[in-house]
């Protein structure tokens, strides 16, 4: 059988450890975030719309919204890509 080519392949390693299972708080679903701040794209799996795997893990910065989403400036090599995350999948970085 032929392997899936779908938006969530290889993406199994993004689980929930036991521990933290359930709902989110609502604080981290609710955040809101301004222009110019930095923030870590961080995948949460228990939301079905999540954003393409490779931006697991990379830091941008934040230049606009869609409704609740943010738009991320992510470098992706050597070039600079716009992505739009829900505030589920972002963490603010303090600095």
């Amino acid at each position: 059988m032929k392997g899936s080519k779908g938006m969530r392949r290889r993406t199994r390693n993004f689980r929930v450890r036991p521990r933290d299972r359930g709902k989110i708080s609502i604080r981290r679903y609710l955040q809101r975030f301004d222009n110019r701040d930095t923030v870590i794209i961080d995948i949460d799996p228990r939301y079905q719309n999540i954003p393409h795997p490779r931006f697991h893990g990379r830091t941008g910065r934040v230049i606009g919204s869609q409704g609740r989403a943010y738009y991320v400036e992510v470098r992706d090599g050597n070039k600079i890509k716009k992505v739009l995350v829900t505030p589920e999948h972002l963490r603010p970085i303090h600095s």
